[in-house]
């Protein structure tokens, strides 16, 4: 990402265009022009195919892009949704099966690519965990995100890591139900209705207002724009969250489960 990114800004400067004047052209943030020429955002394939006519670069950027590696921190199928997640001005989180990633502490973040197959080898998961905890930055913002999370208590049964992981993953959770702009919700085993049988999923709001979903799969992800379908899960949300004990007995409930150890 660097690379290309630095291949965007040669380009560029020969061109004759700043960044401000090159984001015009195209009608995107300045910013994004930024990020991509310093490697802290994938350039995206579309964009590339513009950026080739506009500086007449005869599909260098294209090609750079095709070619890069499969092996990455972010798998490409991610990166759309993690752009957006940088950008949305809300966020609501469903989760069944583990700790969302944006609460998720380094051990238990580890505990979870150390459990995925194929293995990683060491260097490989370190990389994974950065990654993953550089996304909670969001939450620490100045004006952070409106955020909600509903976890299936089934998710925090596991102790994955071991017995010293999980006390630290709910501590962990404790402190961050306190933050200003977010919203922890725990789903309790025993209901007699569950509006998130179907698995996890993720809703966003954009600075535009336009309203994504995000699903994931074992090998994949779908990134959902289509109204009619955001609708649903928008639907599935609320009832999950009046299945979900309120932020005040979650907490209570996250004492407990802290003071039975």
């Amino acid at each position: 990402m660097r690379m290309v990114g630095a291949l965007l800004a040669v380009h560029r400067e020969a061109a004759g265009h700043t960044q401000k004047s090159l984001a015009e052209k195209f009608v995107i943030g300045e910013e994004l022009i930024a990020s991509v020429e310093q490697g802290r955002r994938p350039l995206k394939m579309d964009l590339a195919q513009q950026l080739d006519d506009l500086l007449g670069t005869h599909k260098t950027l294209q090609t750079a892009v095709e070619h890069m590696p499969e092996v990455d921190l972010v798998p490409r199928w991610a990166e759309e949704y993690l752009e957006c997640e940088r950008e949305a001005i809300a966020i609501s989180v469903y989760e069944s099966l583990l700790v969302p990633g944006q609460l998720q502490t380094e051990g238990y973040a580890r505990a979870v690519f150390r459990s995925r197959i194929p293995l990683h080898d060491a260097d490989e998961i370190e990389q994974f965990v950065a990654t993953r905890i550089e996304r909670q930055a969001i939450l620490h913002r100045k004006v952070p995100p409106i955020t909600s999370f509903v976890i299936w208590e089934a998710a925090l049964q596991d102790r994955l890591g071991g017995e010293d992981v999980y006390l630290e993953q709910l501590r962990h959770l404790r402190e961050y139900a306190e933050l200003p702009g977010l919203t922890l919700q725990i789903l309790p085993l025993g209901r007699t209705a569950h509006a998130g049988l179907e698995g996890p999923f993720v809703l966003l709001e954009t600075p535009e207002h336009q309203r994504l979903a995000y699903t994931e799969t074992q090998r994949g992800s779908k990134l959902i724009a289509d109204p009619d379908e955001v609708a649903i899960l928008t639907q599935k949300y609320a009832m999950l969250r009046t299945q979900a004990l309120n932020p005040e007995d979650t907490m209570g409930l996250l004492d407990r489960l802290l003071g039975e150890q």
